[in-house]
């Protein structure tokens, strides 16, 4: 995985989503879906983003209490913290444009 996508445990996710904006994209390396949303969050959202709004990823088979915790049922799932709330939530495929229109709105630009 790219190096521009902060990879979260159990270990550093409070502590990243506790400040600012931050996507956090659920997912797993048997998921399809999953494999698709990886290009557009290094591609679109991470540039569009940068420096204003943490992208990141948990692998749910490796974090079960994160997916337990946040009720995770349907992998891809988006979910973007302000101050470590969750203030938006998406399920599956995402559109980059989409992301950034909601990560816009979390920042209040």
């Amino acid at each position: 995985m790219a190096g521009q996508l902060l990879e979260l445990t159990t270990a550093d996710f409070d502590a990243t989503v506790a400040t600012g904006v931050t996507l956090v994209d659920f997912w797993a390396t048997w998921c399809g879906p999953c494999q698709m949303q990886t290009p557009i969050l290094e591609q679109k959202v991470v540039p569009e983003m940068a420096g204003r709004a943490k992208i990141a990823k948990v692998n749910v088979d490796q974090a079960r209490e994160l997916a337990v915790r946040y009720a995770v049922k349907s992998i891809p799932a988006l979910m973007i913290f302000k101050d470590g709330q969750v203030v938006q939530q998406f399920v599956g495929l995402q559109r980059g444009e989409e992301l950034v229109k909601a990560l816009n709105a979390a920042l209040g630009a």
